[in-house]
């Protein structure tokens, strides 16, 4: 098919280069020149396993241009997977959105699938498509269709083509048909809903994750709190089918692009409508208190922080990627800073990225320069590099051997066998 992706970011680009790679003629238009050009060069802007390849091997039907009006002449589906960043007030700004939608409306002179797949707040959909229809220069047929994306960071190439679900909010058989046969190679269950469920769904998934999370790290506090072990305790929680291993990781709380936006926004569309979503509220003050309460920890281990070298390992909000966007790191690091701590930190992918979101930090070229001298260990990322360390030699160049684990990586018998005060989450100091 031939399709035009609105949008170069995270989900633009891991969309435009998995349709290529099943074999569609794939436009990606981006407004940032420079981004384009490195693009054209086969240069991957972020981090993401597996998508560099796939940029490099489709060459032949994966295009990059700048012009979004020739894109959509050329394209029968159109996917606006462009930026909704949160205002001041946690509602989604919709400002590039309406500007792709007003541009395809003006420029198309034949039939077009319009497809959200930016995730926008409930009733998105009717305002582009009034858009659309209000600037249709050449009043040609077109439907609009919503179409969430489910992507990990880390993981997004396996997500992108082994999904769990496709989620395809329209009410027109015609542009059912168009989707269908677009995404007939996956071989996925495909749900097929209105354009309103199927925005609701992105935000109540998202939320629910969560949720989830701060779900378990409030239990890990109480973990804490009795003497016992949060890791058994989800390990336990787990096993029962209806509730399931994943997002039952206990640690520092939710980062990213997607949870905390989502969530804000969801609370925020949820007021308009009428509701007050108590429950997703208390989902965010618990991630908040993690961090506090991780820095408590620091100060209590430490006693005095002023002064003190705080060795880091890991900035970004997750392993796999090197996405700074409300990583816990930040609001971690700036506290210890305000305390006057001096940080050195080791991230294997998000040390450029961090140098926009944090000031004053010494980079380290591995995690042994980061622990050398430290006074404390930090363990902010769950970075694989990170779980076979070899702790003689790191406890051999710190100042004081003391770890705070932030993402539960290692043993607590196995670090005081090596000698480590080892403060984890929601497990006994052993």
């Amino acid at each position: 098919m031939r399709i035009a992706v609105a949008g170069a970011g995270y989900v633009g680009l891991v969309t435009a280069a998995c349709f290529a790679e099943l074999g569609n003629d794939v436009q990606c238009v981006d407004i940032d020149e420079s981004k384009i050009s490195r693009l054209k060069k086969g240069e991957v802007p972020f981090y993401e396993p597996g998508l560099s390849e796939i940029v490099i091997k489709n060459r032949e039907r994966l295009h990059f241009t700048v012009d979004l009006k020739d894109a959509v002449k050329k394209s029968d589906i159109i996917f606006i997977c462009v930026g909704t960043p949160p205002k001041e007030n946690g509602e989604a700004d919709l400002s590039h959105v309406e500007d792709v939608a007003r541009t395809i409306a003006e420029v198309m002179d034949s039939y077009k699938v319009v497809v959200e797949k930016s995730t926008v707040p409930v009733k998105t959909g009717e305002k582009v498509a009034k858009s659309i229809k209000d600037y249709n220069v050449h009043k040609v047929e077109f439907d609009v269709v919503s179409n969430p994306e489910f992507l990990r960071e880390g993981s997004a190439i396996g997500d992108f083509m082994n999904p769990d679900r496709i989620v395809i909010g329209t009410e027109s058989e015609r542009a059912k048909n168009m989707m269908r046969n677009l995404y007939e190679p996956l071989k996925a269950h495909i749900v097929f809903t209105d354009i309103k469920s199927a925005e609701i769904i992105k935000h109540a998934s998202n939320s629910f994750l969560a949720a989830k999370i701060s779900f378990i790290n409030a239990v890990a506090n109480i973990c804490e709190l009795a003497g016992a072990d949060v890791e058994k305790v989800a390990e336990g929680m787990g096993l029962d089918k209806r509730i399931g291993r994943q997002f039952l990781n206990a640690g520092i709380g939710y980062g990213g692009f997607c949870f905390p936006k989502d969530a804000e926004a969801f609370i925020k569309i949820s007021e308009k409508l009428g509701y007050d979503f108590r429950m997703l509220k208390a989902v965010q003050e618990v991630n908040n208190f993690q961090k506090k309460h991780f820095v408590k920890k620091i100060e209590k281990a430490l006693w005095v922080v002023k002064g003190k070298t705080i060795g880091v390992l890991g900035l970004a909000f997750k392993k796999d990627t090197d996405d700074m966007r409300f990583a816990p790191s930040i609001d971690i690091i700036n506290d210890l800073q305000k305390e006057g701590a001096r940080i050195k930190a080791y991230d294997p992918e998000a040390m450029e990225n961090s140098k926009t979101f944090l000031k004053d930090v010494v980079y380290c070229n591995n995690p042994y320069d980061a622990a050398k001298d430290a006074d404390i260990l930090l363990i902010l990322t769950d970075w694989n590099e990170f779980v076979s360390l070899d702790f003689k030699k790191i406890g051999s160049i710190m100042k004081n051997k003391v770890i705070v684990d932030g993402r539960n990586l290692y043993s607590p018998k196995e670090m005081k066998e090596h000698g480590f005060r080892y403060i984890s989450t929601g497990r006994k100091e052993v």
